[in-house]
């Protein structure tokens, strides 16, 4: 048998921090962006019998079943395999009291299948623990000391595009958070969390909105799912404008109103400004983005117009391994051609998701976060972000893409997305307090990529 132990003091008491584990969100909190799992079926949370079938990516996927056992509220439960690729496998929670907070203890005790010859891949696993309870605990540690920070009563909040990258992460970022989501989905609900809407046909029933106290809109159509045309121009705009409407005019409608509505917005509304230093009252910018969100953000007029505190999120460079923008420049980096995208003297101003995350429950909180507010935490020249990725990635980022074999490829999405330059600056959530979780480029590419 093998064991791996790793330690890490929290800033909350044992309670706490075993309440938080207990969460529905916890286990996605916990989940490696480099290597995310994906869960099969789950059931009993972490009492004793409880179940959890997961999927961990790899060539081929392997299928893991953990059971429950050992539940003593406020000090440990365990999981132990039932099926899956060990031998044998028992992980210990352990939360010890120390002084105002608490210390979590990882003990696993694990058997490689083979017997000895399994053994031999045994300082790989090892490596592969410390990788993921790194993480795990830095996680941990962040969001309990977070949630104290900013000490907000338990909410129950209405949020919209849970489905999509941000949606997910936010969704059961709230849910650790000790907060009640209801999610805004396009088909029949699932459980007394979902609520149906149709955007499309402009119907939205406002019992929806029964005790909620803030709502989080974050719909529409991806902006660089495929090549823009015309025709999706117009699905790009209607998904936003008509959903934005729709949940700004029912809100208006209401006699019990939310207090307050954050409704996306992003830094595209700046078009390219070249050097500018931009921020929350810079003019907005020329092109099809700048459009696009000046007309989304407009739609939550009516809201704010009933005496709604509205404020638009105006969303950078999201980075995460799970998708978005870093998710092909990743790609790119690994088989060595993550190079510069042009000059590359063009600035990318980069958030990371986890950030993204805080920052919207943090306008949730903050009666001061009124209007529009960029989420960025800092702006890098992008040839500046890829040599970064290729240092942490340990792969050359020598290899340029031409301004002109982007555009051809990718129209004029490359010219507004790619080759844009837009240095923001937050201005409005520095004013705020707020403090990032990720303030620099490198370190924060190292954590999410399992790195560190």
């Amino acid at each position: 048998m093998h064991e791996f132990i790793r330690r890490v003091s929290l800033p909350a008491s044992a309670a706490e921090a075993f309440a938080w584990h207990e969460c529905p969100g916890a286990f996605d909190r916990l989940n490696a962006p480099w290597e995310p799992v994906r869960v099969l079926a789950a059931s009993g949370g972490i009492r004793d019998g409880g179940r959890v079938a997961i999927e961990i990516p790899g060539p081929p996927p392997i299928r893991w079943t953990l059971r429950h056992e050992g539940y003593v509220a406020g000090e440990r439960f365990r999981d132990v395999q039932e099926s899956g690729p060990f031998a044998a496998w028992t992980h210990e929670h352990r939360f010890l009291p120390e002084g105002a907070g608490c210390v979590l203890e990882d003990a696993i005790r694990y058997a490689l299948p083979m017997g000895p010859l399994g053994d031999v891949a045994a300082p790989w696993v090892e490596a592969r623990l410390r990788r993921l309870f790194a993480w795990r605990h830095r996680v941990t540690a962040a969001e309990l000391g977070f949630g104290r920070e900013l000490a907000l009563p338990r909410r129950r909040i209405l949020l919209s595009g849970a489905s999509g990258l941000i949606g997910r992460a936010l969704a059961s970022f709230l849910a650790t958070q000790g907060h009640e989501v209801v999610r805004l989905v396009r088909r029949p609900p699932r459980d007394a969390g979902e609520q149906t809407w149709d955007p499309a046909r402009g119907t939205l029933d406002p019992a929806a909105f029964e005790g909620v106290h803030a709502v989080i809109h974050l719909g529409g159509e991806g902006i660089a799912d495929r090549r823009w045309s015309a025709a999706r121009k117009r699905v790009l705009i209607e998904s936003r404008v008509a959903s934005t409407s729709l949940l700004a005019r029912t809100i208006a409608s209401l006699a019990d109103r939310p207090g307050v509505f954050v409704s996306a917005s992003a830094t595209g509304i700046h078009g390219d400004r070249g050097e500018l230093m931009l921020d929350e009252r810079s003019a907005p910018g020329s092109g099809f983005l700048a459009d696009l969100a000046r007309e989304w953000e407009a739609a939550a007029r009516p809201a704010a117009e009933a005496g709604v505190r509205v404020a638009h999120p105006r969303l950078g460079l999201v980075l995460t391994p799970l998708g978005g923008a870093l998710a092909p420049l990743l790609r790119a980096t690994r088989w060595g051609a993550g190079g510069p995208l042009g000059s590359g003297k063009q600035w990318w101003s980069w958030v990371t998701l986890d950030d993204v995350t805080r920052v919207m429950l943090f306008a949730v909180a903050r009666e001061a976060i009124v209007g529009p507010f960029e989420v960025v935490t800092a702006a890098v020249r992008q040839r500046e972000l890829a040599s970064t990725l290729g240092r942490v990635l340990g792969r050359p980022s020598l290899t340029a893409a031409p301004a002109f074999a982007l555009r051809l490829l990718l129209g004029e999405m490359a010219g507004e997305m790619l080759l844009a330059s837009q240095r923001v600056r937050p201005a409005a959530l520095e004013r705020a307090g707020y403090r990032p979780l990720d303030p620099e480029l490198e370190p924060a590419l190292r954590a999410m990529l399992g790195r560190a």
